[in-house]
């Protein structure tokens, strides 16, 4: 099968019509996540995605256009930033392998004495919002982040569900315990609340699945801005950030969704899917039930049907 190309934006759209359509129609659509109490009054009947090419229009169907917490996917934003204002001194305190165990795993972290495996977990995340608060209030760091993601997707109306926000301030023991656990090893230097407070509101972002896909556009662009041609990361850190999606973005289920779907993705416990098309598009899709591993149920088939229709795979085209 050839790869569909996206100057065809007609047969594009005719792809994301039919794989809403199915997706409409399906009866399993995973649990929302209960552990968050804003997160678990979320409508399971909605189902949305969106392209955004390098070079062409944002293609959408479904409910591409609503508001959902982008959470995990946030992470993609934050490692940017920080490589931005550390670069690589960031490796010194969180590492670049899979994790192999849930995203809030405090088992690994203490046998490997407070270093999380990678930024996609959340102890590694933790240690990424440390990082960012470095000469700067959680408050400036959450409005640098924002900023960032204001300035990709070129929407200044991208803020922090407040009510989200402090939804997980209020059930956020387990971070908490993380981020002690990492201040008792001495890798964490901010005072853990200042820390949570700009990883709860990162994580709380409200974003669509347009939005997110035009933000995700720079690393399909070995770092550039398709919109602006600023450089956002180095060529060489942008594929290190997609490597890191590839094998961690998934929590625990990172090498299923790289087998059946072949694309480097971040995923959210709100729902959403971030994935990127090398020198090609960014691709986002959101439906909030998620599976037993924490990923969005129907997103994950909704990218596995977009590849088979467009052959998309880094690892070429199925049969």
């Amino acid at each position: 099968m050839p790869i569909l190309k996206t100057t065809d934006s007609e047969r594009l759209q005719e792809v994301l019509d039919d794989i809403a359509d199915r997706i409409a129609g399906m009866s399993e659509r995973g649990k929302v996540a209960q552990y968050i109490p804003e997160l678990a009054t979320v409508d399971l009947n909605q189902f949305g995605i969106a392209i955004a090419p390098i070079d062409g229009p944002l293609i959408s169907a479904g409910d591409a256009g609503t508001l959902f917490s982008i959470q995990s996917i946030s992470k993609v934003f934050s490692l940017t930033l920080a490589l931005q204002q550390v670069g690589a001194s960031l490796w010194q305190r969180v590492g670049r392998e899979p994790s192999g165990d849930p995203f809030n795993s405090i088992v690994q972290l203490e046998h490997e004495r407070g270093i999380p495996r990678n930024p996609f977990i959340n102890p590694g995340a933790i240690i990424v919002a440390d990082v960012l608060l470095e000469d700067r209030s959680s408050d400036e760091a959450v409005n640098d982040l924002l900023a960032l993601c204001r300035e990709l997707s070129d929407d200044n109306s991208i803020e922090v569900d407040a009510s989200v926000a402090e939804s997980e301030m209020r059930t956020g023991s387990r971070n908490r315990a993380l981020a002690h656990f990492m201040q008792a090893e001495g890798n964490l230097n901010a005072p853990v609340e200042d820390v949570l407070s700009l990883y709860f509101r990162q994580c709380s972002i409200a974003m669509s699945c347009e939005q997110l896909a035009l933000a995700g556009r720079f690393l399909a662009a070995a770092g550039q801005n398709p919109a602006t041609g600023a450089t956002v990361l180095s060529a060489q850190r942008a594929r290190r950030v997609t490597a890191l999606m590839m094998m961690c973005g998934s929590y625990d289920a990172s090498g299923e969704f790289a087998f059946r779907v072949g694309l480097p993705a971040k995923s959210g416990v709100g729902g959403g899917i971030l994935c990127i098309v090398p020198g090609i598009a960014s691709v986002v899709a959101w439906s909030p039930g998620l599976d037993q591993k924490g990923n969005s149920h129907l997103a994950s088939i909704a990218f596995q049907e977009l590849v088979r229709a467009t052959g998309w795979s880094i690892f070429g085209p199925s049969t």
